[in-house]
Parts: structure tokens; sequence; C-alpha cells
């Protein structure tokens, strides 16, 4: 879908009005340079903007086809395809919404291919067409505005992920357990991000190459700045997200150590109470079988005193003092 298409020359825009395609191929020839803006185009519409401006069939399949990082291409013709990873943090899911722009860039043109939500151009528009002076210099103030906004719609992404590392941080190393499934959410965004940033930084260096000598160069330098300020910062994200994940690790493990100790400790009270009804299990079951001797020769009280409840009690003065001593012997002296 064509969002707009606009011929500039002289620094201004010629027209106010929609613009075909075929139109804007026509205007090139005249001086000047056109932008057209597309956004998630169907295949129909690409093959028509490829013959009309004659694009290479590979750059339009990669202007398809979604990348993992930004790159820049150069094609006969004196046309490059640059491919720029956008991001944005989308608030209420907490996530961050990845896009592309695919930029053909020509002496009498400039095309731009969006895929996402997170691609919007229309303020980098805008904003170019409120400096004539840049507008002059060619298509390549064109690219300058697309990168400078790409670059600066970096900065509230890196702040978001920054806020929510420093929940997760908190969390941790508060020493509880923060949700493990939320850390690896956040390192792979985090490493996404840096797929994104990285390498743009090659990207901008080869298109300063190419800006030497223009007014163009310190807008360019200005940019290129800002990326590495925003590449620094992704970076350490990633770094710290790796830390928090082992000091997560840490505090689980210390979790099910503390678990495991309450477990050894109920089993340890379960077997001394075993083993204390053990003997008496024994002394009972034994003088509760009618044995012809013990039926004609047990029947006083003090048979009763001294075989039954000393049967019992001696067993457990045996266990106590054997308990004690057990205790003693593992305490630390």
């Amino acid at each position: 879908m064509i969002i707009d298409c606009a011929y500039y020359r002289d620094g201004h825009r010629q027209h106010t009005g929609a613009m075909s395609v075929e139109d804007a191929a026509a205007h090139c020839k005249q001086g000047g340079f056109v932008w057209l803006g597309m956004f998630e185009p169907t295949g129909a519409e690409l093959v028509q903007v490829r013959e009309s401006f004659g694009l290479h069939e590979l750059a339009v399949e990669d202007a398809q086809t979604f990348h993992l990082r930004p790159k820049v291409e150069p094609y006969e013709g004196n046309i490059r395809l640059v491919i720029l990873r956008t991001a944005r943090y989308d608030d209420q899911r907490e996530e961050v919404d990845f896009g592309e722009v695919s930029v053909f860039v020509g002496p009498s043109f400039v095309i731009t291919v969006r895929q996402g939500v997170a691609s919007d151009l229309h303020s980098a528009r805008i904003r170019l067409e409120q400096r004539p002076e840049l507008l002059e210099v060619g298509t390549n103030s064109v690219l300058w505005a697309i990168l400078d906004q790409v670059v600066d719609g970096y900065g509230p992404v890196v702040a978001e992920l920054e806020r929510d590392i420093e929940q997760v941080e908190r969390t941790v190393f508060a020493g509880s357990v923060a949700p493990t499934e939320r850390i690896y959410f956040l390192r792979r965004e985090v490493t996404d991000f840096y797929r994104a940033v990285h390498p743009l930084l090659a990207v901008l260096a080869t298109i300063e190459r190419d800006a030497r000598n223009t007014i163009l160069l310190p807008y360019f330098r200005d940019v290129h700045d800002h990326l590495v300020l925003v590449n620094e910062e992704v970076a350490a994200q990633r770094d710290l997200l790796a830390t928090v994940l082992e000091a997560n690790m840490a505090v689980i493990s210390v979790e099910q150590t503390k678990v495991s100790v309450r477990q050894n400790a109920t089993i340890e009270q379960l077997t001394i109470l075993a083993t204390v009804f053990l003997p008496l299990t024994f002394v009972t079951g034994f003088f509760g079988q009618n044995f012809g001797w013990l039926v004609d020769h047990i029947g006083a009280e003090w048979d009763f005193l001294v075989l039954g409840v000393g049967g019992l009690l001696i067993p457990c003065l045996a266990l106590f003092v054997w308990f004690r001593r057990q205790r003693a012997a593992r305490q630390p002296t």
C-alpha cells in the first residue's frame, strides 16, 4: 500500500495531492527527486515499482523478506538498498515490537518499504520538509531523516527495558525468586534488540564514507554518536541480564536447599518416632502372646509392673540416652 508519494525540487515539495507510481517515475527525469513510501506492499505493487524505477529483482526480493540484521547493498545504476530494524515498546504487553524499513536510494528517487507496526516514517518526512537546505542536497537527506528517526526511536525502548530489568533485579537481589521465564524473555528481547542496533554501526560507517565532503556528514555523525550510546547501553543490559539470571538460579538453589533441610528434619523426627515405637511394639507384642508359661506365671500386680511397665520404660530411657549422645556428637566443638 502506498502511504505517500511526493516530488521534491529546490528544497520544497512540489505538490500536495496524491501521485501515482507512473507519475513519480516520470518526475525523476525532471530534476529533483521522488520519495515513495509504502507499507507492507503486495507482490504486484512491488513488481510495478521495480519496473517503473528499474530496481534489481534481488533488491526487491530483499525488501519482501524480514531480516534479522541491518545491512547496505549496492546495485547497478548507483542504487543502494539500506535495510534497518525498527523497535517500539508496547506498554500494555510490556514487550518490544520490531519492524523493518527497506530504503532504496537512487540519484533521483527514494523508495521506502515498511514492515511491521514499529516502522512509521511520517514524522521523518514532515521534519525533513521543514529543512529545505537539507532537501536541496538530494536523496541522501531522506536517508539521514530516516536513520535519525529510527535511532531516536531506540531511546524509549532502552529506557523501558531498563525499567523492566530493574524490577526483576530488585526482586532477585531482595532474596525473592523472580519468574525465570520473565528473565529469559527479557534476555531474548534485549538480544534481538542488540541484533538490530549493533550491525547498524557498520551500515552507518559505510553511509558516512559516501557522504564525505557534503553538508550531511555532521548529521550522519550525530546519528552515529547516538547509535554508539544505544549500542553500549543494550550491550550492558544483556550482560546485566546474564548476571541477574545467574543470581536468580542461586536464589532458587538456596530455596531448594531450605526445602531439603526442612524435609530432612521432618524425616528425622519421623525416624525418631518410629525408632521409639519399635521396641515398645516388640515388648507389647511379646507379652501379648498366649504362651502357657506366661499365662501360668505372670498374674500378680508386681509382675505386671516389673515386666510390663518396666519393659516399656527401659527401652525408652535407653533410646533417650542414645539420642542425646548422638546429638552431642553432631554438634561442633
